[in-house]
């Protein structure tokens, strides 16, 4: 802001999906931001990558530009969104804003978690907010509860289900029977998974999204490296009719858990009851489910991706960082305090559901429960499906440490009693 002027300048870096729908949100509510905000919302630039792109938006002459570079260095914008995405030249593009006074709202999951104290630093430095709701579960709103509304409270657990594409997936196999390929491809006919799913269905985009999670929680900082991470492409439909047998479904989870001094955080498929609130989550919609040592259990629900949805959180984002502009102050920034250690998943302790196709004769059953007990895991059911050649052994754990349940696996497979070891399945929420 200039002197005597009170109009805030924006400047949006992207115009794809996301951007695009900042840019007409803006636009169709000028006059409500401003009574929001408390003075007028200019947009001023618009950074794309080409000029002659087709648009979801018609966006106003003279604002385009593919200098990036040169829009973020003005010194008469006072707020930049970023909604490119990806690590390079988002960084760099963030880092300049900041560097040359500008606030910054960004929705970019895998900068955050892969350098975001670079990020809040220089923030800091600069005396300027650097808001980053959209990064996480679209327009759910979920990392300002963790930041300030539970900022009085011990947060314990966060559950979630925070990419809508896998679950798509997974509520597919569950409802229709459908393997894993027709599932995924039907999420690709209907534009919930890209071309290429890969960050989506190997679970990179949900382990970035349980770093920032887990940072914001825990008051530590936790990287998408920090994170235990599997993917959905091994879910057969067995793994998913088992689970329907056991009244559960399988669900990709992060879960972020504060285990002593130290915290975990992982991403994998996991059978949950379907008694448990994040078991009703249908299709492509997210869900996290947070717990705190006074407020209990919370859940947050909603569509966690999309243009629109997404550019909501930015908005909502964009007001509060204008508030403070005006105000000549800024939100809360890192808080990294705890400085809390990541513990290792082999430390972690999990629950197992594991289906063995084993030999039907005397003796069968005692072998498995004795290469439980070797590894000092506990069995919580055994049953047994079939006879003869088909003759199949279900058995759920209790916790133990992953490692050991894993050991317990590889054990398992290599007995001559068993021909197969044909699911193995993490397990959570209801009674051990």
């Amino acid at each position: 802001m200039t002197e005597g002027d009170e109009r805030l300048r924006v400047a949006v870096l992207g115009c794809g999906a996301v951007g695009s729908q900042v840019v007409r949100l803006l636009a169709e509510q000028h006059d409500d931001l401003a009574a929001r905000v408390g003075a007028p919302v200019e947009l001023v630039g618009v950074a794309v990558r080409r000029l002659d792109a087709p648009r979801e938006v018609e966006v106003p002459e003279g604002l385009l530009t593919t200098d990036a570079a040169g829009l973020v260095a003005r010194d008469d914008v006072d707020l930049v969104v970023e909604v490119i995405g990806g690590i390079e030249p988002a960084r760099g593009l963030i880092l300049s804003a900041l560097e040359n006074g500008a606030s910054v709202v960004t929705a970019n999951k895998a900068l955050l978690a892969e350098d975001g104290p670079t990020l809040f630093e220089a923030a800091a430095k600069a005396g300027r907010d650097l808001y980053y709701e959209a990064a996480v579960a679209g327009a759910i709103p979920i990392l300002r509860p963790l930041r300030e509304s539970l900022a009085g409270d011990k947060v314990t657990r966060v559950l979630g289900i925070v990419n809508g594409t896998t679950n798509f997936i997974l509520d597919k196999m569950d409802t229709s029977g459908a393997g894993f390929s027709e599932a995924l491809q039907e999420a690709q006919d209907l534009g919930y998974a890209e071309a290429d799913p890969t960050a989506d269905v190997e679970g990179f985009d949900a382990a970035a999204k349980a770093a920032i999670l887990a940072s914001l929680a825990f008051h530590s900082r936790v990287t998408a490296s920090d994170v235990h991470r599997e993917g959905i492409s091994e879910v057969t439909a067995a793994d998913v009719a088992s689970a329907r047998d056991m009244g559960s479904v399988v669900k990709l989870l992060a879960i972020c858990e504060l285990r002593g001094d130290q915290v975990a955080a992982r991403v994998h498929p996991a059978m949950i009851p379907r008694s448990h609130p994040l078991a009703s989550v249908r299709e492509a919609y997210n869900a996290v489910f947070v717990e705190s040592e006074a407020a209990g259990q919370l859940m947050f629900y909603g569509p966690g991706a999309g243009g629109a949805p997404t550019a909501s959180a930015v908005l909502g984002d964009l007001v509060t960082v204008a508030r403070n502009r005006l105000a000549g102050t800024r939100g809360a920034g890192e808080s990294a305090y705890a400085d809390r250690a990541v513990q290792p998943m082999g430390e972690t302790r999990t629950r197992y559901h594991v289906a063995i196709d084993v030999d039907d004769r005397a003796g069968v059953l005692a072998a498995v429960a004795n290469a439980f007990a070797d590894h000092d895991v506990s069995i919580q059911t055994v049953r047994q499906e079939g006879r003869g050649a088909d003759a199949q052994l279900v058995v759920v754990s209790h916790a133990a440490p992953d490692a050991a349940l894993a050991a317990t696996v590889q054990q398992l497979r290599e007995m001559d009693i068993v021909r197969e070891v044909t699911s193995v399945m993490r397990v959570e929420g209801g009674d051990e």
